[in-house]
């Protein structure tokens, strides 16, 4: 009795060792959606993404909050047509920051070729859940410089309180310094306002995060309705750069999904610990538009380069 007894004890232990927290699940939440943006705010994890449809009928946004990575709740029309006077097509990839208590949303609209068109505008509210109204009534960014089309804005704080924006299509990549109300342009000391710093390979879509001392800059490469659509990176000792682009970490995998790309990327608050939250194509998608958002783990290696993420059905842990 008594070996049957403590057989039954092991295998409880067994069992309860076993046990996994409830995924997330990939994707994360239901509906085509593209280029997200996670963030921290209220203690609550956030995910802004592009409404991903007929560049004719992205005229909104939603929003997605969770406490714990694997329940999501729906902020619909979070921003749309009627807080943004100059919005005729094409809202896409947020970027959204909070400063004193103002939560700052940067969006690319109307797929600007021409001046005038469109380009880089910025969005205000007062709840991370919106709504969110156009600040100026026209673009941040309403030009072509250096080649790089005014779309897929990113917005970095630095450690000494500087906010930079990277943004830029069409194979080039600008920066810029935001002023304090983080709706103005000021220049860099040497004078200029636009700085180009396009790596090798670069596409769209460029994220910035900062990990012991060291940035690390990522972008999309290849094209997006496709399965060659990917997230390399390189790092450097300034946001300047120079950038020189170390390899790809985020890629199709043909039992998973295709063209996983467009990220972002989550750091739990006070913690090594990392997740990439990026847009891909089910399998058998036949319609570009066809993404949806999914989170996988993304992991350092011991010296600082990152590792080859492992794209999933299965998703994070709960937290």
């Amino acid at each position: 009795m008594k070996n049957a007894a403590l057989a039954v004890f092991a295998a409880s232990l067994l069992l309860t060792s076993c046990k996994t927290s409830e995924m997330s699940g990939n994707p994360l939440f239901e509906g085509w959606y593209a280029d997200p943006e996670v963030a921290v705010f209220c203690n609550e994890y956030w995910i802004y993404p592009t409404y991903s449809h007929k560049y004719d009928e992205q005229l909104f946004m939603d929003a997605f909050s969770s406490k714990d990575l694997v329940h999501w709740t729906k902020h619909g029309h979070i921003i749309g047509q009627e807080g943004i006077s100059w919005l005729r097509r094409a809202l896409w990839a947020p970027s959204v920051i909070e400063k004193d208590g103002r939560y700052y949303l940067f969006f690319g609209a109307n797929d600007m070729h021409e001046e005038g068109e469109g380009g880089i505008g910025v969005a205000v509210a007062d709840n991370p859940a919106g709504p969110f109204t156009d600040a100026l009534g026209h673009p941040l960014i309403g030009k072509v410089v250096n080649g790089a089309q005014p779309i897929d804005q990113f917005v970095f704080k630095d450690d000494d309180g500087s906010y930079y924006m990277y943004y830029g299509g069409w194979g080039h990549c600008n920066m810029v310094r935001l002023g304090e109300d983080l709706m103005s342009l000021v220049p860099f000391e040497d004078g200029e306002i636009f700085k180009e710093i396009t790596p090798e390979h670069y596409v769209e879509g460029p994220f910035m995060l900062k990990r012991n001392g060291r940035y690390y800059f990522m972008w999309s490469e290849g094209g997006w309705t496709g399965p060659d659509y990917c997230v390399a990176y390189a790092v450097a000792d300034s946001p300047f750069g120079p950038f020189e682009r170390v390899g790809k970490i985020l890629q199709s995998d043909p039992e998973v999904a295709t063209g996983a790309g467009h990220h972002s990327v989550l750091q739990i608050p006070g913690k090594d610990e990392w997740y990439i939250v990026y847009h891909r194509h089910p399998l058998g998608a036949t319609d570009g538009n066809n993404r949806v958002v999914c989170i996988d783990r993304m992991e350092f290696n011991e010296d600082g380069t990152i590792a080859p993420v492992k794209i999933t059905f299965e998703g994070v842990p709960g937290r």
